[in-house]
């Protein structure tokens, strides 16, 4: 790890790329580098942790890391991860802050190109003209709703961190606005405007963001679904859906592809 933070921070490119294999279940611990990254995983799914809050990057989508931004990783299935490290200032118009894309057919293209290239290596000229492709093509990438942010104030950050612990999706607004001493319009505003989602979204995503590490390790869709206290499979099979786009006997399989 020393190795390759002395490396990322020396290396004098504006793009440098790096391949590295995960098995299921590993941490990477807390860290940062004064590099942007853009972290894709071409198989298995990243769950990206920060004060901020969590990030899920499953298969066909990349996030976003800003330069020094403190941030922990923890495999979802086996993964293989492609990471392009951007240099501060490297091009006009990079995201300032922690985003999920999905990933075009070019961008994929244009990664796996670049990861090719062996990396102590010159660049050749056809490199080069990938890196600065690749580079451009991060400003057009489509943004998707895959954050699960915490609020910065404290009542509310008590209350989405309590959530965490032990999710549930009947709990009330009613009940979460007097358990942060505030009305109901308050404590709605307040919230949408700390995490940028209403509570509903925000504990749907939160349901869904403790279910993938369970249908990762292969437990049983049923028992999840009312550990998370929905009331049938079916229930909780159309809120994933809803988020994922796919079904959870669907996701699980095309996590082990």
């Amino acid at each position: 790890m020393e190795e390759r933070r002395d490396w990322l921070e020396t290396a004098g490119a504006d793009v440098i790329t790096l391949a590295t294999d995960y098995s299921a279940g590993v941490h990477v611990a807390l860290h940062r580098h004064s590099r942007a990254q853009l972290l894709y995983p071409l198989s298995g799914v990243v769950m990206v942790s920060t004060e901020g809050g969590r990030w899920m990057v499953p298969p066909e989508h990349a996030i976003w890391l800003p330069p020094d931004v403190d941030h922990a990783l923890d495999m979802l299935g086996d993964v293989q991860m492609h990471s392009i490290y951007v240099l501060r200032g490297a091009i006009d118009g990079l995201p300032e802050g922690l985003r999920v894309f999905s990933v075009t057919s070019l961008m994929r293209s244009l990664i796996i190109e670049a990861m090719a290239h062996p990396r102590d290596d010159p660049p050749t000229a056809r490199t080069s003209l990938i890196l600065d492709l690749l580079l451009h093509e991060i400003l057009t990438l489509p943004e998707q709703p895959l954050a699960l942010p915490i609020p910065a104030d404290r009542r509310l950050s008590e209350l989405c961190r309590r959530f965490l612990e032990a999710p549930s999706p009947h709990d009330t607004i009613d009940e979460w606005a007097r358990s942060a001493g505030m009305s109901r319009r308050s404590f709605t505003r307040a919230f949408h405007r700390e995490t940028g989602l209403s509570l509903s979204i925000w504990r749907q995503q939160a349901c869904l963001f403790a279910a993938l590490p369970r249908l990762a390790d292969g437990q049983p869709i049923t028992t999840i679904a009312l550990d998370l206290g929905y009331e049938s499979m079916a229930a909780f099979s159309t809120m994933f859906r809803r988020m994922t786009g796919l079904p959870p006997r669907a996701w699980r399989s095309k996590l082990s592809c």
